[in-house]
Parts: structure tokens; C-alpha cells; sequence
């Protein structure tokens, strides 16, 4: 044994030695954190500048970051003021308080400071770790540990009944580490591609159903085929295919729905008939098991909650939450012991006889009575104390309508689907699909065929649980209705389709386009799709210069991190470094969960430098403007040419954020298509300008 200590310090010295001699090493690696500051020279150039007029003193103390309470006291801010202006900190490292005492302490600070203070937070569990008044949630910590829990359990259970059908020797284990490696690979490496490539090419809701159910039995087939349990593949298979579903989506309603409603009672019925009654009175053995199996898995459960509390320093409520949720036994547990009761030794006796079995259905009712009770208690708890906060948040939460304009048949599910993956699903009645029929040429043919857009629209929101408010409408033009229904449902955002067979530069600027983008200050999306929404890989998305300084800049970035979520793919940003920190600060503040990616764009008039980062299977949104806005550039009436030449094979999203201030007044009776003369000058004008430029 006194070997072990002997290597313990050889690699000590060895490290010491390293760290103390680091001209010896061939190469050195830079921090993560500062390797992009390194490689810009203007940067640089500003630290060094910056670090030359430091004395000796500042420079030791641009090393030490101080702890200090975000507190407005007259000590405190003396406090703050001495280790500025007399030690010459580097940072501040806030600790308890308020959450608008540390934003003006951070303000006070960084005005004394004669170099920008780094500032940081303890609070590796969240705001309420600090802060009081700020959300207080249980850990992520407690879902992420339930799903391996079931995960380990499952193995275990693969594991034992493996055992149990084969000889046990040393090339048992060799093989079953081999076919169970080999098995959970082609699954998670080949379903969701498979999933992917069939929800592409067949976009029937009843055959996509059927397949997510082949899929599933498949990989339960597969792991019986080699000699495994079968609930394993099928759980493997349902994570993986869990992404290619969003879940508010009309197939995971529909998988719900099923599984609520007939595998489960059918699952629970089943046992039932199994399970003998009397034997839990006759004899007392099966009483005994489940009095023992419900203390042992309680009080396992409450262990391991307190212990989780102790080590992360927890709050009581919150251990009791995590106990709550964790506590519960049902399907998992009936499953392995169902299984274990079908395995039978070598002597003729089950693995688990049926004292076991029915101890174990006794010990499911009490552990779910009792996770319920707690789980209801503790959220009140947490109820109590945001209420007040949740109060001002309600007052804050603006009404969310989605207008969906159902002309063409082909794009009503790519746009009603697109609807309900931006939509907020604490907002109820929340899209307003619509038909607009034209005065000039109505018949009761299209009246019939509009019609049955709007059902068709409200069938496929209403398999995903979401009501539509179905408005069909005459007028003078397509555009006119548009604009008048936003005025009278109050609508905040639009979407609208792009056919797929029309040229991308006539559909742009055609008169619908122009016309409602003119028309209305809300948020317009225009949108084509090639593929499904639910099996898009990446939101790739194009921001222009001082996109940042429009009204509607903090709602279309919350739209697609939501989408993003939903759809569990990544949201890439491309703009420049400007508004490139903003996007940064806006998504780590409000949509920190969302996977996210920035990358500068130095040249916005060229989207070729795109082509390279959007694949077919990844979603172009390009964030444009309306003319006279803060953020229009003369390069976005080349946008739609470059769109079409480089992009033509992609789906993509041309956005119109919010506005401030009322839209033009385009839309009258006189005038009902909205023409616009102001264009013809400015045309004018720029041949004269070519023309002057060559000359």
C-alpha cells in the first residue's frame, strides 16, 4: 500500500515541475477565455496601452477581485469607493442582497474606476442563490438525475436478465458489453436520421404516427434479438426520437393521447390481472415485502434528497421538492419487476416470486400518495414566495396574436406549424387564421376553397391542443384584408407564405408584400419551407447593422431561441461585433437554455460568405427592415436577388421586425393596391448617381 502514496507524489512533482518550467514546453496554450482578445491586435494594442500607464501598485491590484454586498449603505459605498480608488481592484465579486441595489452599485463602480472593473456573481444555482426577489427554482440538477437514474436502472435490469438467460462466464460479460455498445449505438446514431430522411418525405400525420411506433418496438425487437430486455431499446428509441417531435406539435399530442389513454390503463389493467389480492391478507409474506420495499424506498429517496441538499447547500424546500419528484414509483419499477417475475432459474422458481410482485404494486400506491403530497407542498411553498413577483411579471406579459393568412393550400401546415413553435404557450387563443376574399372576383368556388383553408388550418393547430379563431372576410384586395383584420383582432405578428414555385424576386416585391409591410407596423415573417419544421438541424440567422435599435429587436430574437428550444436545434447568429454583443447579452439574460452560436459578419451586402454555413437541412432567416428605418440599408433590395441565386435550394424566413410609430397610410379606396411614387424618384435619383460615378 505504500506504493500509492509514492505515485501520488511522483505525479505531484511532475506537475510541479511543468507548471514551474513552462520555457521547457514545446507549446503553450492560451486561455480560452482571452484567446480571441489575444488574436485582435486592436485589443491588444488597448491593454498594453492601457497597462503602461498603470504604477507597479495598480498593476498588482488589477490582480484582486473584492467580495461586497450589493447594499446602498453609507459604509458599504465607503467600502466601495476605498477599494477603487486606494487598492485599484481588478473586479468585484457581489455576494446577498437586492437585484437593483447590485445594478446601481455596478454602475457607481464602474464611473470610479479608472480601468473597466470585471464584475461577477456566486451564484452558480441561479439568481435566488444571491439575490432576493429573483426566481427560486429547483436545481437543473433534479430532471437531469431522474433520467439517468431510469437509464442506470434500465441497464441494470438488461444486465440481470442476461444473466439469467445464458451461461455466466468471462466471455458473457465481454459480449454483453460488445452487443449492448454496438445496439445503443446503431440506435442513437441511425434512428434519428432515419426519423428525420421518413418525416421529410411523408408528411401524412397517420403514417407518421405508425412509424414513431415501428421505431420503437424496432429498437425493443433489437435488444430481445441480442439477448437483452426489451424496455431498454424502446426507451433508447424514445429519447432519440424525442428531438424530431416538438412538443407542441399535433404527433406528440397525438403519442400522448395514446399512450394516456389506451397502452397505459391497458399496461395497469394487465397487472392487475395478475396480481392476487388474498395473498396480501393470507399469510402476511406479501404485506411484509411491501412494508419493507415502500420504508427502504422512501427513506432511500429522502437520504439521498438530504444528502443532495448538504452537498450544494440547498434550501429545506428545495430538498423537499427533489425528494418529492424523485419518490415516486410506477411504470419503470412494475416493468422491471414484471420482467423479473417472467424470468425463471435453472430450479423452476421466478427471479421474483409473487409476493414480490404484488409488495411491489402496495409500494407503488404509497410512494405516489406520498411524492404527490409533498410535491404540492413544496410548490406552494415556491408559489408563496414568488407571488408577488409572479404578479408583476402577469402585468408585464403582453397579448400575443399570430395572424395566419391561408391563400394557398400547399404552406398552411409549414405555416401553422411554424405559428406554434414561436408562439408563447402561456397565451391562449393566440393565432387567427384568415381568408381574404376578393371583391372583384369572388365566387362560391374560391368562398368553398377558402373554407376549407381555414379548416384545414384549425385541424392541424387543434391536434396540438392550440385553438384557432377561423375569419374569412371580403375586401378589396388581399393586402386590405390583412391590414384591416390586424387593426380588428389586435394581431402582433404575421405570418405569411412564399410558393415554393414562384420566383423569390416577384413574390417579394409583389403587390401583397409591398403593400401589408406598408400597411402595418407589426411583425411580418415571410416564409418558405422545403421540409418539415421539426426536422430542421440549425437556425441560421442574418442580422444587419443597428438592428438592435429597432422597437421589435428583443421579440423576433425571442421567437427563435423559443423555436430553437422547441425544436432542440442550434440558433446561430451572424452580424457584426456591435450588435453581435448585444445578441449575446439578450440571449444570456433572457434565453440562456436556448444553444446558441455567434459569428461576426463583416460584410452584410454579400450574403455569399453564407453559403458555406447553411446546409439544406438548416433554416436561412434573414432580419430585414422597411424603408426609412433605423436598420435599412440600400443593400436589402439586392437581398432578394442574392436570396434566390445562392439560396434557392434552402428554407428560409425573411423577417420585418416590430415598429414604432403608425404605418403608412397606403391602403383607401382610391388607391386600394397602395402604389408607392416615391419609389420612381428614388430610382431617378440613383441612375444619376451611377451615371455621375462612371463619369
Amino acid at each position: 500500500m505504500k506504493i500509492i502514496p509514492s505515485i501520488v507524489t511522483l505525479l505531484f512533482l511532475i506537475a510541479a515541475g511543468t507548471v514551474s518550467s513552462p520555457a521547457q514546453n514545446a507549446t503553450t496554450v492560451e486561455p480560452l477565455l482571452v484567446y480571441k482578445a489575444l488574436q485582435d491586435k486592436d485589443c491588444r494594442h488597448w491593454v498594453d496601452s492601457v497597462m503602461d500607464k498603470l504604477s507597479f501598485k495598480e498593476k498588482v491590484g488589477q490582480l484582486f477581485i473584492y467580495t461586497i454586498a450589493p447594499v446602498d449603505t453609507k459604509r458599504n459605498l465607503e467600502l466601495l469607493r476605498e477599494v477603487i480608488d486606494t487598492y485599484k481592484v481588478g473586479g468585484l465579486l457581489f455576494s446577498g442582497g437586492k437585484m437593483q441595489n447590485q445594478v446601481e452599485l455596478t454602475n457607481r463602480a464602474q464611473r470610479q474606476a479608472k480601468v473597466p472593473l470585471m464584475i461577477t456573481f456566486d451564484g452558480e444555482w441561479g439568481l435566488s442563490m444571491r439575490l432576493r426577489g429573483t426566481p427560486v427554482f429547483p436545481r437543473n440538477m433534479v430532471l437531469g438525475c431522474i433520467r439517468v437514474t431510469v437509464t442506470l436502472a434500465l441497464i441494470i435490469l438488461a444486465v440481470i436478465g442476461g444473466m439469467f438467460k445464458g451461461t455466466v462466464d468471462g466471455w458473457f460479460w465481454v459480449f454483453l458489453v460488445a452487443k449492448v455498445a454496438f445496439l445503443g449505438f446503431l440506435i442513437v446514431f441511425f434512428f434519428p436520421r432515419i426519423g428525420r430522411w421518413f418525416f421529410r418525405k411523408y408528411d401524412d400525420s397517420v403514417m407518421q404516427f405508425v412509424f414513431v411506433l415501428a421505431m420503437v418496438f424496432l429498437g425493443g425487437g433489437l435488444m430481445e434479438f441480442v439477448g437483452m430486455e426489451g424496455i431498454l431499446g424502446a426507451f433508447l428509441a424514445g429519447l432519440v426520437l424525442n428531438r424530431l417531435i416538438p412538443h407542441v406539435s399535433p404527433l406528440m399530442n397525438r403519442l400522448e393521447f395514446v399512450g394516456n389513454a389506451l397502452f397505459i390503463p391497458y399496461f395497469l389493467i394487465g397487472v392487475g390481472m395478475i396480481i392476487d389480492v388474498r395473498s396480501l391478507f393470507t399469510g402476511g409474506e406479501a404485506l411484509k415485502v411491501a412494508i419493507v420495499m415502500t420504508v427502504v424506498a422512501t427513506f432511500s429517496k429522502w437520504l439521498a434528497a438530504w444528502i443532495t441538499q448538504k452537498i450544494y447547500r440547498m434550501q429545506s424546500n428545495e430538498r423537499s421538492m427533489i425528494f418529492g419528484l424523485s419518490n415516486a414509483q410506477a411504470a419503470a419499477t412494475l416493468a422491471a419487476v414484471l420482467i423479473g417475475h417472467e424470468i425463471i432459474m435453472e430450479n423452476g422458481e421466478r427471479l421474483l416470486n409473487d409476493d414480490v410482485l404484488n409488495g411491489t404494486v402496495v409500494m407503488i400506491l404509497f410512494t405516489c400518495v406520498i411524492s404527490s403530497l409533498v410535491t404540492e407542498r413544496s410548490a406552494r411553498r415556491f408559489a408563496l414566495d414568488e407571488n408577488v413577483q409572479a404578479e408583476e411579471e402577469a402585468k408585464q406579459i403582453n397579448k400575443e396574436q399570430i395572424l395566419i393568412p391561408v391563400a394557398n393550400p400547399e404552406t398552411i401546415e409549414d405555416l401553422v406549424n411554424l405559428a406554434l413553435v414561436i408562439k408563447d404557450a402561456k397565451q391562449k387563443n393566440a393565432l387567427v387564421a384568415l381568408n381574404v376574399i376578393n371583391d372583384n372576383n369572388s365566387s362560391e368556388k374560391k368562398e368553398q376553397q377558402g373554407k376549407r383553408n381555414l379548416e384545414k388550418a384549425a385541424m392541424i393547430a387543434a391536434a396540438a391542443d392550440v385553438p384557432v379563431t377561423m375569419v374569412s372576410r371580403y375586401d378589396l384586395n388581399i393586402a386590405s384584408g390583412i391590414i384591416h383584420t390586424i387593426k380588428e383582432y389586435e394581431a402582433t405578428d404575421v405570418v405569411i407564405g412564399l410558393h415554393r414555385k414562384a420566383n423569390i424576386v416577384d413574390s417579394f416585391f409583389g403587390h401583397l408584400a409591398e403593400s401589408l409591410l406598408k400597411g402595418t407596423h407589426r411583425e411580418v415573417m415571410i416564409a418558405k419551407f422545403l421540409m418539415p419544421v421539426n426536422t430542421l438541424r440549425r437556425i441560421n440567422i442574418a442580422v444587419p447593422p443597428k438592428a438592435e435599435y429597432e422597437s421589435g429587436f428583443s421579440k423576433w430574437v425571442e421567437h427563435f431561441c423559443r423555436m430553437g428550444s422547441i425544436l432542440g436545434c442550434r440558433v446561430h447568429f451572424f452580424a457584426n461585433e456591435r450588435t453581435l454583443m448585444r445578441l449575446q447579452q439578450l440571449v444570456k439574460k433572457r434565453h440562456a437554455g436556448t444553444p446558441t452560436e455567434f459569428s461576426i459578419l463583416e460584410e452584410w451586402e454579400d450574403l455569399l460568405l453564407l453559403t458555406g454555413q447553411v446546409n439544406y437541412d438548416h433554416l436561412l432567416v434573414v432580419v430585414s427592415a422597411r424603408r426609412g428605418s433605423i436598420s435599412y440599408d440600400t443593400s436589402f433590395e439586392r437581398l432578394p436577388a442574392q436570396l434566390g441565386k445562392y439560396f434557392s435550394n434552402n428554407s428560409l424566413i425573411i423577417i420585418y421586425p416590430d415598429q414604432f410609430g403608425e404605418p403608412q397610410e397606403i391602403v383607401s379606396f382610391s388607391d386600394p393596391r397602395g402604389h408607392n411614387e416615391s419609389q420612381h424618384y428614388e430610382k431617378v435619383g440613383k441612375w444619376f448617381y451611377k451615371w455621375l460615378k462612371k463619369n
